[in-house]
């Protein structure tokens, strides 16, 4: 006890002594203590702050999501909220956030601390100013030397994204042709250039050929190059086609699908030969390449309509990958909006962030244009929202929001439920004692019903919708229980 009071004054003595702000927190993010020089800050005698809730003093704290979640959050710039903190003479302030667990490993609450001296703030801008910038050089640099993509860059943490990476990192150990479909935006290209840079050829070429880009009768000087004078305004010369350039790397021919059928028989005879003829030449010149091909289209619809030749299909199809749309995989939504804020942040030298109710809206929106989609709405909203979070109002009118006011809407029951008799059934006090507590036998159906409804519908809003449950919370749920279930095997 007298050690514990030791350290208490000692505690004391140095929040007192501080030129910073000191406010500390239970783990339900009470107010337990703050030092004299915050709560002057705010405006607040302490005994109106402690034993109240920290988003009662400070609305914009991120103190009640660090208990939940449990992560630390060292000198992170936040721009001053007008209203919520008096005598501001500084744009920003730095913060740093963390948690605390007692000997236990169990969390008994968190404590943050302000940095009001400007000499900080200052040199804080000014190392965030020259970060920003050293980021943003340095995706200039991958670019302009032809950055390797690799599978770091999927992002998603999802099983079926996973499942889809651990195809094409088998994929990249081969030679063999690859054939990639999904709806457009799903990221078809990124995969292509993954599997290029995971393989052998990776410090050969990658080359990218659109077919539905580029006119019909362009697409065989395109593809297969010309030789000088082989047509009126041949460029003189010549030129290397596609095929030639991608020598001893890989071709990745994109919407393969909008190839006309003249084309189709080319690119075939390429494959099989392994050699191209060049518009206006004499002589067939040899080409070690890979042939990774993608498209959004049905191809095998294709071949019983006429339009899409079966034995280049089957060249093509060696190995098949099917990309899932990101409706079919949305608990990957927040890693890829945070990929996407990261990127603009470090781009524009800003530090902008996204409300939750935005997050929100994007659970619950179709996504027909996917990753691509996506990204695209970001950068709008991006560029039309002040320097703190995009907001609701920063999105287009076609994003749904929640009402607060509306009640939950829940699924009703199908069945009846089963009639209550005033004892529990003996069955049901068996599979308790099995799972060694209530807890655990809840916790137990919780997992399988969230896993079951999975399979069921194939789709995280249906799964949840008919649980009843919001999507952030199933997705949340499902995560921890599919981690649980690897951990086991």
């Amino acid at each position: 006890m007298m050690e514990m009071e030791f350290y208490k004054i000692i505690f004391e003595e140095v929040l007192r002594l501080s030129d910073d702000g000191f406010i500390v927190v239970d783990k339900h993010a009470i107010v337990t203590d703050i030092n004299d020089r915050y709560s002057a800050f705010l405006g607040k005698p302490k005994e109106e702050i402690i034993g109240r809730p920290i988003t009662d003093v400070i609305p914009n704290s991120k103190m009640a999501d660090i208990m939940r979640n449990e992560y630390r959050e060292e000198l992170a710039m936040h721009k001053y909220i007008p209203g919520y903190v008096r005598d501001a003479t500084n744009d920003f302030v730095l913060v740093s956030r963390t948690y605390v667990k007692d000997s236990a490993g169990d969390t008994i609450g968190g404590v943050a601390q302000v940095h009001f001296r400007e000499q900080a703030i200052q040199s804080a801008r000014r190392m965030l100013k020259e970060y920003n910038e050293l980021e943003f050089l340095r995706e200039q640099y991958k670019q302009f030397n032809g950055f390797q993509l690799g599978f770091k860059d999927i992002i998603g943490k999802s099983a079926a994204i996973q499942s889809k990476k651990r195809e094409a990192m088998r994929a990249s150990k081969t030679n063999f042709s690859v054939l990639i479909t999904g709806e457009s935006g799903t990221g078809k290209e990124v995969f292509a250039k993954a599997i290029h840079y995971a393989s052998r050829r990776c410090h050969r070429p990658f080359v990218s050929v659109n077919c539905a880009a580029i006119p019909g009768e362009l697409l065989e000087a395109e593809l297969f190059g010309y030789e000088e004078g082989a047509f009126t305004g041949a460029k003189k010369g010549g030129r290397k086609g596609k095929f030639i350039q991608a020598d001893g790397g890989t071709i990745f021919l994109d919407e393969i699908g909008d190839m006309p059928l003249v084309m189709q028989a080319k690119i075939l005879r390429v494959l099989q030969e392994r050699e191209v003829d060049m518009v206006g030449g004499t002589k067939p010149i040899p080409v070690d390449i890979r042939v990774i091909s993608a498209t959004r289209k049905n191809l095998e619809n294709m071949i019983r309509e006429g339009t899409f030749r079966e034995d280049l299909y089957y060249r093509l199809n060696v190995i098949n990958i099917h990309l899932p749309p990101l409706r079919e995989r949305t608990e990957d939504i927040p890693c890829l909006v945070q990929y996407y804020m990261d990127k603009l942040n470090r781009e524009y030298k800003r530090n902008v962030g996204i409300s939750k109710k935005v997050i929100e809206a994007f659970y619950r929106h179709s996504w027909n244009g996917n990753v691509r989609e996506l990204d695209n709405v970001i950068k709008g909203a991006y560029a039309v929202c002040d320097d703190l979070e995009i907001l609701p109002s920063d999105l287009p009118t076609k994003f749904e929001f929640k009402d607060e006011n509306e009640p939950e809407k829940k699924i009703p029951q199908t069945a009846p439920p089963p009639e209550r008799t005033g004892k529990p059934r003996e069955g049901t006090l068996e599979a308790v004692r099995i799972a060694g507590s209530m807890k655990e036998f809840l916790k137990s159906q919780e997992k399988e019903m969230i896993l079951a409804a999975y399979e069921k519908f194939h789709t995280v809003r249906k799964a949840s919708a008919y649980l009843g449950m919001s999507m952030p919370t199933y997705v949340r749920k499902r995560r921890e229980y599919l981690s649980e279930e690897e951990m086991t095997v």
